[in-house]
């Protein structure tokens, strides 16, 4: 069933009065129950070289558990850890620290926190605008867990992530588990979940008795994150990807008061590991999205796209022999991308400039890309703009799940001029997967 639930989230941030209206299948900056780091990105080479940040925020004066998922960029779960936030909290994580330092956030809920719900005190303080009881709760599984010891990754796990994350073999296991860059640059996303205890499950694990069990619908997150790269004196910045929940408030905690929107079937955030029955009741995110390229004028570095997309399943979410050069839904396809300037000249095969060559393949084969507008999408404009329908069908990807093409994506655009400033900046939405893009622009 195809359907966009036009429903209305009440959300009061931090005792302002002021009410966040959202609009679930929308692409909409309002608390979410799950948040996306669309990309990262992690220079081992270079301590002064490209890393990544990114907050995790609670909106609530109700505390909140959250689960933090580290994916590769060919969609399989590497790490998880849990980061608990009292009322009005905030957490910073440095994926640089986490991935080659081995530190995970320190946080601890009521029951693991010596100073228990202490005003301004202990390992997570608790303010005096959270009121207890909910301002400060003791979560459950979370006693022997939390708060971690840093390093809390041992030098043997540390030593799979980095080498996983470039594509080479985990010198644990032999398996690979992302693209073969083999650069030392660390690439991939980050979700967060709002769960209800402490646990060591990944999101993919979505069968009788895991993931679904843990997560909850409060939608009381928000976040943002920053590429930064000290060598070339520039970052780029923006919110983090907001996905609502369209389900039920569970056990009276804070959250959406939605009956859920979706019924089996329809596309949600993680139905993919769930057999399409949207269990989940996180909201799609786009199929098709638009953003601007600049190549010239002050941006000298040029325009790349981050590009995150919807690829894999349950069953392909695992390490896989590194004589295969991905997942067995590897490369990823497309329905349309289309380049124009800005006086809508159009790159095509059918329509391309003299003396450009337009019969290259456009590929953004991974679930989690960099994109450079110039050389991956090929133009001979300087300034204009790309038209990304990303819908796409495999027998091992989204499609063998829902019956369609219509998977997902997130678009991320970030420009620079190394050493002088950088910008950076999310897409426009065209649909969601619920209500996809129909037909092709015409060429």
């Amino acid at each position: 069933m195809k359907k966009l639930c036009l429903c209305l989230a009440l959300a009061s941030l931090l005792g302002l009065g002021g009410q966040a209206f959202a609009l679930i299948g929308t692409a909409d900056v309002v608390p979410a129950a799950t948040l996306l780091l669309p990309y990262f990105e992690v220079n081992t080479n270079d301590l002064n070289g490209n890393n990544t940040l990114f907050s995790i925020n609670n909106a609530s004066d109700a505390a909140v558990l959250t689960h933090v998922t580290v994916w590769s960029d060919q969609s399989i779960p590497v790490l998880d850890f849990d980061v608990y936030l009292t009322g009005y909290d905030v957490q910073t994580i440095n994926l640089r620290d986490v991935l080659v330092n081995g530190n995970l956030p320190r946080t601890a809920s009521t029951g693991q926190d010596p100073s228990g719900s202490a005003i301004n005190a202990g390992i997570s303080p608790r303010g005096s605008f959270s009121p207890l009881p909910a301002g400060d709760i003791n979560y459950p599984g979370c006693s022997g867990t939390l708060p971690y010891t840093n390093p809390a990754l041992n030098a043997a796990f540390r030593a799979h992530l980095l080498a996983i994350l470039q594509g080479n073999a985990s010198p644990t296991f032999g398996l690979c588990y992302g693209s073969k860059t083999k650069d030392g640059v660390l690439r991939g996303y980050v979700t967060v979940d709002t769960v209800s205890n402490c646990n060591v499950l990944f999101p993919s694990q979505q069968g009788p008795g895991q993931y679904l069990t843990v997560l909850t619908n409060e939608n009381t997150l928000w976040g943002d994150y920053f590429y930064v790269n000290s060598t070339e004196n520039f970052a780029q910045g923006d919110t983090l990807v907001h996905v609502e929940s369209c389900g039920p408030a569970v056990n009276n905690r804070p959250g959406s008061q939605y009956t859920t929107c979706f019924v089996p079937g329809d596309h949600t955030f993680y139905g993919r590991y769930n057999t399409a029955t949207a269990a989940d009741s996180r909201e799609p995110l786009p199929t098709t999205m638009g953003a601007r390229y600049l190549n010239g004028g002050g941006f000298t570095g040029g325009t790349d796209f981050l590009v995150w997309r919807e690829g894999g399943t349950q069953t392909t979410a695992v390490g896989y022999s590194c004589s295969n050069q991905g997942p067995s839904w590897y490369q990823l396809g497309s329905t349309q991308i289309v380049v124009f300037d800005e006086t809508e000249q159009v790159v095509t095969p059918e329509n391309c400039p003299s003396g450009f060559d337009c019969g290259i393949d456009i590929s953004i084969p991974n679930e989690a890309n960099r994109v450079d507008i110039g050389t991956d999408i090929p133009t001979p404009f300087n300034f204009g703009w790309v038209y990304l329908n990303l819908q796409n069908s495999c027998p091992t990807c989204v499609s063998s799940v829902y019956g369609d093409d219509d998977a997902q994506m997130w678009l991320v655009t970030v420009m620079d001029a190394s050493g002088r400033f950088s910008v950076g900046f999310s897409g426009v939405a065209f649909d969601n997967a619920n209500t996809p893009v129909v037909g092709l622009i015409p060429q």
